[in-house]
C-alpha cells in the first residue's frame, strides 16, 4: 500500500493512503488491521480524507513496514466486524447535523418570512400534537411543557422563539439519538460472538474445526460453560441453557432433543448435539441490539432518576407560568417561566453521560453491559476476587510431569491434554499448550467426558477409568491411592506450584505441575482499589490454605478463604449484600460463575470461561489488571459528572426564570440561553472522563 506520512510526533504519526476515496469497508478493514498489529496502541481513520492517526509503542519502522504490507485484497478481517460496524451510522448522523444546521441558516437568509411563518405554525403541529397525547393519557409530562411554549408563541405571533425553540429540540433529540445508537451499536459488537474453534460431529467422531467452516446442516457438540455458537435444532443430548444474553432471564431452561437454541446462550449443565441452522454473526448482533432496545439495561439508576424528577417538575414549571401570570399580568414575564424547564436539559444530559462513559469505558477494552454496573462499581465497597487467572497469570505454564505409574510422562500429558482440551479453564488450557508445544497428538479416545465443576474430569479410556483434577476431587471425592513405594516422592512435591493429580483405575498415574505467577501489578492494583475507595478486600480460591495465604500476604487483602467450592462463594457473596454491602466480584472459570451472578457487579476476565463472560456484567482484557482501577476511575467520574450535570442545570435555568420574571431577558433571550445551556451540558457530558 501506497502512503504519505502527513504529520509525525514521538509515537504518533498520521498518514494519507495514495487513493481517491475510501468506502466505509476500506476503512474498517484497515483499522482491524492496524489493530492487530503488537507495536500499535491506538488508530482511527478517517475515510473522507483516506488518513489514518496512528499511536504506537516500540519500533517506529516496523510500523511503516506493516503500512507498506497492507492491502485491502489480501487483509484477513472478520465478515461481522464489516457487518456490524458503526461507521456509516457516525458519518449519516454526522451528516444529519450538518444539513440541519445549514438548512436553518439558509432558510433564514433567503426564504421570505411570510413563508417560514406557514412552515413553522405548520412543523409545530407536531409538538402540539405530542403534548395533546399526554395530556389525554392524563400524564403531565415533558411534551405537555414543550408543547404549551411552542402552541403560546405561534398565537402570539412570535415566530422566531418558535422557530429557534423547535430548531433547539430537533438539535437535541438529533444528539441523544446519535449517541444511543452508537452506543448500543458498540455494545451490541463488545457482546457479540467471538468463537474461534468448535467441536464438529463427523461420523461418530469429533474433530475440533474453525468456527468459519462450519455450514447450514453441519452438527456441533457443546459441552458444559461453552457458548453455543449458532442458531440451530438439537439433535441430541440434554442440557440446562442460560439465555441470559438474549432474553434478560438469567433462570437456565431445559433443553432436549427438537429444541431450538440460540447463538450466544450458555450450557450451565449437561451437553448438546446441535444441527447448525445459521451460521451469519448478523443474526446474533441483531437480537442483541433489539434485547438492548427493549430492556432498561443500560439504565442506571441517576438516569431513571432524571427521567422521572424532570416528568415531576413539569406541572411546577407549568404552575409558575401560570402564577406568575397571575401576579403580573404580563404575558413576556409569564412566557420567560414557561421557556424555562428543568426537565429537558435532566432528560438529555443524564443519559448522554452515562453512554459516553460506557463507550470511554470500551477505549480500554472494559465492556460495560449497562449504565446500572458501572453506579454500582462507584457505589462499591467490597471486591471479591478469585486468585487462579486473575490475581495470578492469565496463563500458567506446565513445569513438570511426574509419573507415578512408570509410563513416559509425555503419554501421560497426552493423556491429560485430550480430556482437559474440551474445558474452559487456565489450569486446562497450560496442559492442552504444553502438549501443542512438545507435538503430542491426541486424537479423541475416551468415551463421553464428564465435568464437576470445581473439582475435575472424567472419563473412560480403553475400558480403564481416568480421572484428572484437584487433590480433594481425586483421593477425597474418587478415593484414589498413591501407588504403593511412592509415597515418599508424592510427599515431596515441589510446594512452589499447584498440582494436577492424573489418576488411572484409581491409582495416581500422574502429577502435572503448573507454575501460576502472581501478575506483577496484582499488589499495585490493590492499593489503588483501597485508595480509590474499596474497603475491604478479599481473595477466595480453591487453593490449598498454604498456596492461599502466601498469595494473600503478598499482594496484601484483607480477607482470603482458601479450598472453597462456586456456592462459598455465591454465599460470601449474598451474605455480604445483606449486610448491606455493594460487592464487585472478579473471576474468570466455570467455578466463579455462581457469584458472579450474586454480586451487584460480576467482571470477567476475557481469557477466561465463557459462560462467565456471558454471565458477568462486565469484562475485562486479560492482560492488565489494571483495567479493574481504570473501571473505577470511570465509574467515580461519572457520578460526579452526574452529580455537577445536576448542579449546573438547577442553577442556570433558575437563574433565567428570575431574570425572565424581573423583565431583564425576553422569552425568546431566554429559550435561546435555556436550549444553548442544556447542549454545552450535554455535548461535555460527552467528553471523556479520564481526559
Amino acid at each position: 500500500m501506497k502512503f504519505q506520512i502527513k504529520h509525525e510526533t514521538k509515537g504518533r504519526m498520521r498518514v494519507h493512503l495514495m487513493q481517491k476515496r475510501m468506502s466505509y469497508e476500506q476503512a474498517d478493514t484497515l483499522l482491524y488491521y492496524l489493530h492487530q498489529n503488537k507495536q500499535v496502541s491506538f488508530v482511527k481513520v478517517y475515510e473522507r480524507t483516506a488518513d489514518a492517526a496512528i499511536s504506537y509503542v516500540g519500533d517506529r519502522e516496523e510500523v511503516i513496514k506493516a503500512l507498506r504490507a497492507f492491502s485491502y485484497e489480501k487483509a484477513d478481517v472478520p465478515q461481522e466486524v464489516i457487518a456490524n460496524s458503526g461507521r456509516k451510522l457516525n458519518a449519516d448522523y454526522q451528516e444529519k447535523l450538518i444539513t440541519k444546521v445549514a438548512c436553518r441558516y439558509i432558510a433564514k437568509a433567503v426564504i421570505p418570512f411570510p413563508v417560514r411563518a406557514i412552515y413553522t405554525t405548520f412543523k409545530s403541529l407536531k409538538y402540539i400534537y405530542a403534548g395533546v397525547r399526554s395530556l389525554c393519557t392524563g400524564k403531565l409530562e415533558v411534551a405537555v411543557l414543550d408543547a404549551t411554549a411552542i402552541g403560546v408563541s405561534v398565537l402570539r405571533d412570535d415566530i422566531a422563539t418558535a422557530s429557534s425553540v423547535m430548531f433547539l429540540l430537533g438539535i437535541g433529540e438529533l444528539l441523544e439519538e446519535w449517541t444511543h445508537k452508537k452506543s448500543v451499536d458498540d455494545l451490541a459488537r463488545s457482546l457479540s460472538l467471538n468463537v474461534k474453534k468448535v467441536w464438529m460431529k463427523k461420523d461418530d467422531q469429533e474433530i475440533l474445526v474453525s468456527a468459519s467452516d462450519i455450514k447450514v446442516g453441519d452438527e456441533v457438540v457443546v459441552r458444559m460453560g461453552k457458548v453455543i455458537p449458532f442458531d440451530g435444532v438439537v439433535t441430541g443430548g440434554e442440557a440446562m441453557v442460560n439465555q441470559a444474553s438474549l432474553t434478560g432471564e438469567s433462570v437456565p431452561v431445559r433443553r432436549v432433543e427438537h429444541n431450538s437454541v440460540y447463538a450466544g446462550t450458555v450450557i450451565e449443565e449437561g451437553e448438546l448435539t446441535v444441527r447448525v441452522k445459521e451460521v451469519g454473526g448478523s443474526s446474533r448482533f441483531e437480537k442483541i441490539v433489539t434485547m438492548i432496545e427493549d430492556s432498561e439495561k443500560l439504565k442506571s439508576a441517576s438516569e431513571s432518576k432524571a427521567e422521572h424528577l424532570a416528568d415531576r417538575l413539569v406541572p411546577y414549571t407549568l404552575g409558575g407560568t401560570a402564577l406568575t401570570y397571575l401576579l403580573t399580568r404580563n404575558v413576556t414575564k409569564a412566557l420567560s417561566v414557561l421557556m424555562v424547564d428543568f426537565s429537558c436539559a435532566l432528560k438529555l444530559a443524564m443519559p448522554v453521560s452515562v453512554l459516553s462513559a460506557i463507550r470511554e469505558a470500551s477505549l480500554y477494552n472494559i465492556t460495560v453491559k449497562g449504565g446500572k454496573y458501572l453506579e454500582a462499581v462507584a457505589e462499591a465497597d467490597t471486591i471479591v476476587f478469585d486468585k487462579t487467572g486473575t490475581l495470578t497469570k492469565a496463563k500458567p505454564t506446565v513445569v513438570d510431569i511426574i509419573s507415578f505409574n512408570g509410563e513416559n510422562p509425555d503419554e501421560l500429558l497426552r493423556i491429560a491434554a485430550c480430556l482437559e482440551e474440551h474445558f474452559p479453564h487456565s489450569m486446562a488450557k497450560a496442559v492442552v499448550n504444553e502438549a501443542k508445544k512438545l507435538h503430542l497428538e491426541h486424537e479423541e479416545m475416551h468415551s463421553k467426558v464428564e465435568y464437576m465443576v470445581a473439582h475435575g474430569i472424567s472419563s473412560t479410556i480403553e475400558g480403564k477409568k481416568v480421572i484428572i483434577g484437584s487433590h480433594h476431587f481425586v483421593f477425597e471425592d474418587e478415593k484414589c491411592v498413591v501407588p504403593a513405594g511412592k509415597e515418599a516422592e508424592f510427599a515431596a512435591l515441589p510446594e512452589e506450584y499447584s498440582h494436577l493429580y492424573l489418576a488411572i483405575e484409581n491409582k495416581l498415574a500422574a502429577v502435572i505441575c503448573i507454575e501460576d505467577p502472581l501478575r506483577e501489578e496484582a499488589e499495585a492494583v490493590i492499593n489503588s482499589l483501597r485508595k480509590a475507595g474499596i474497603s475491604n478486600i478479599v481473595m477466595m480460591t480453591g487453593d490449598s490454605e498454604r498456596t492461599a495465604s502466601a498469595i494473600a500476604k503478598r499482594v496484601g487483602v484483607d480477607q482470603y478463604f482458601s479450598e472453597v467450592l462456586p456456592e462459598d462463594k455465591a454465599k460470601f457473596v449474598e451474605n455480604e449484600k445483606a449486610n448491606g454491602k455493594k460487592v464487585i466480584m472478579i473471576g474468570d472459570g466455570i467455578n466463579d460463575s455462581p457469584a458472579l451472578s450474586a454480586a451487584d457487579v460480576g467482571i470477567a476476565i476475557s481469557d477466561g470461561a465463557e459462560i462467565a463472560r456471558e454471565i458477568a456484567d462486565i469484562t475485562i482484557s486479560a492482560d492488565d489488571l489494571y483495567q479493574i482501577v481504570t473501571l473505577k476511575f470511570i465509574s467515580n467520574g461519572l457520578m460526579k459528572r452526574i452529580k455537577r450535570n445536576y448542579r449546573q442545570i438547577v442553577g442556570i435555568n433558575t437563574s433565567l426564570i428570575l431574570l425572565g420574571v424581573s423583565g431583564v431577558i425576553m422569552p425568546t433571550t431566554s429559550a435561546l440561553l435555556h436550549n444553548t445551556s442544556t447542549l454545552l451540558i450535554t455535548l461535555k457530558s460527552m467528553n471523556n472522563l479520564l481526559s
